[in-house]
């Protein structure tokens, strides 16, 4: 098989994760605003961070890297975290300023897209500092969740959950001006 058309693959193991993660986004919205079945969400998004790990994992392991995977990774990523904060903000989770901060980065990046584009670079590479601030998220999220609860976890997935949304938030902006620089488009 060519690196060509190693490339051009569909059918992978990390591929049909990152599909079946695209498939939970509704499936866990659905459950936030109208059900409000809250344990079920919370192990929707619990399982989407790890399929988002292990679809990394084994594409790197097995050689099972492709175009395709390299576009619905990051982009179930993005429709986790977007459609997380604005069911969280709806039920009066999260803050507004929050999501305000966090989809601004998404706002401020897509900006610079024609110019990057003008200049031969079809898409940002994705980096380390981009998956910790989308780890770091996509654990705040659902600790925050759990916060907005009673019980004894409450307060303790308060803190924690808080020290992982700044810390994301941060890294998130962070991550995103570094792509503005020539390291991240030409990595």
């Amino acid at each position: 098989m060519s690196e060509t058309s190693a490339e051009d693959r569909i059918w992978t193991v990390p591929n049909l994760l990152s599909f079946l993660r695209l498939l939970g986004v509704p499936v866990f919205f659905w459950l936030v605003l109208g059900p409000k079945a809250d344990g079920w969400a919370i192990g929707i998004l619990a399982v989407a961070g790890f399929t988002d790990w292990l679809d990394g994992k084994i594409a790197r392991a097995f050689n099972q890297t492709s175009r395709l995977g390299r576009i619905i990774d990051p982009a179930a990523d993005k429709l986790y975290v977007f459609a997380t904060i604005i069911a969280l903000l709806l039920r009066d989770v999260i803050p507004w300023w929050l999501v305000v901060v966090v989809l601004g980065r998404d706002v401020f990046v897509a900006c610079f897209a024609p110019v990057l584009r003008k200049y031969g670079y079809k898409a940002l590479q994705v980096h380390f500092l981009g998956k910790a601030a989308m780890f770091n998220l996509m654990y705040a999220f659902p600790l925050l969740f759990l916060a907005s609860h009673s019980g004894w976890y409450a307060e303790i997935a308060r803190i924690v959950g808080w020290a992982f949304a700044l810390w994301g938030t941060g890294l998130y902006w962070w991550a995103g001006g570094r792509c503005m620089s020539y390291r991240c488009v030409n990595w």
